[in-house]
């Protein structure tokens, strides 16, 4: 099966952008994720492992279109682009064990606790989401307001507490199109937002404009879980109108990036990419 918005499916010039973000963050977490040459149970190794295998990277895609929409340097926002992606990773790990969805397979590949034991992996994924926060230090006179975004969308009142609704509440209970986004919206919608404002606050962008692009990455990301859900077989008495409204939420967000001018052509491209998976 094909995954969810591949790459190759994006229009030529956000293939190239895409591509260009993978390399340039992968090298940043090669570098922070260096296993030491002493590294008991291969913790270092394992965070290395889970958040520099095979995937799309497209938050820290979004949180540098983000800062370069907003007229911030690329350069700047690396480091928040990095810890998006090792918090990604952390979540991962976690939801991957067998206290929560139980795989032994993520892309391709064993998951953490297969290839390192469940113990390694939880550690793994703590040290994933703490280093994420530290890689948010060094944002300089914008780390504060960084850590409280990701720090509030992280946590237990959206993305925790999506996977938490996922794991227990009845299928029953997602019936309707209105509960079937509380959860996308917390536990996928949630990190897409934080990437989206991030890559505004990496830029010194004003707070509105934070806000604003917030409710982009909100409506982008609960369009990408639509599409995954279609592409899973989930949820399938809803695909009509979830495919309605992916084109609802893509629209919003194009909206949102004509408002920062031409600066915004990628998130617009980005808004538009994943609206026509409906």
């Amino acid at each position: 099966m094909t995954a969810t918005l591949a790459p190759s499916s994006a229009p030529p010039a956000l293939v190239a952008f895409l591509a260009e973000i993978r390399v340039q963050v992968d090298a940043d977490l090669e570098r922070r994720l260096a296993p030491p040459a002493d590294d008991p149970g291969k913790l270092v190794e394992a965070m290395h492992y889970a958040a520099t295998g095979p995937g799309k990277r497209l938050r820290p895609a979004v949180l540098i279109a983000a800062t370069e929409a907003c007229g911030g340097v690329r350069e700047n926002a690396l480091p928040a682009a990095s810890a998006i992606e090792m918090l990604h990773a952390y979540t991962l790990v976690h939801d991957d064990l067998p206290a929560m969805d139980d795989d032994d397979e993520r892309r391709g590949r064993p998951t953490v606790h297969i290839a390192y034991g469940e113990a390694i992996a939880i550690l793994a994924g703590d040290g994933l989401l703490t280093q994420a926060f530290g890689t948010l230090a060094e944002l300089g006179p914008h780390a504060g307001a960084a850590i409280a975004v990701l720090a509030r969308r992280a946590g237990a009142l959206e993305l925790l507490g999506g996977q938490a609704i996922d794991l227990t509440a009845p299928r029953g209970e997602l019936a309707t199109l209105a509960a079937v986004e509380r959860l996308h919206a917390a536990k996928t919608g949630a990190l897409f937002a934080a990437a989206a404002e991030l890559g505004a606050i990496a830029a010194g962008a004003p707070a509105a404009t934070c806000a604003a692009l917030g409710r982009y990455g909100m409506a982008i990301g609960i369009a990408f879980q639509h599409a995954d859900d279609r592409d899973d077989g989930e949820f399938g008495a809803l695909a009509e109108a979830a495919a309605e409204r992916m084109r609802v939420l893509g629209a919003e967000a194009q909206a949102i990036a004509a408002s920062l001018g031409e600066r915004g052509h990628r998130l617009a491209a980005i808004a538009a990419w994943f609206a026509a998976q409906a």
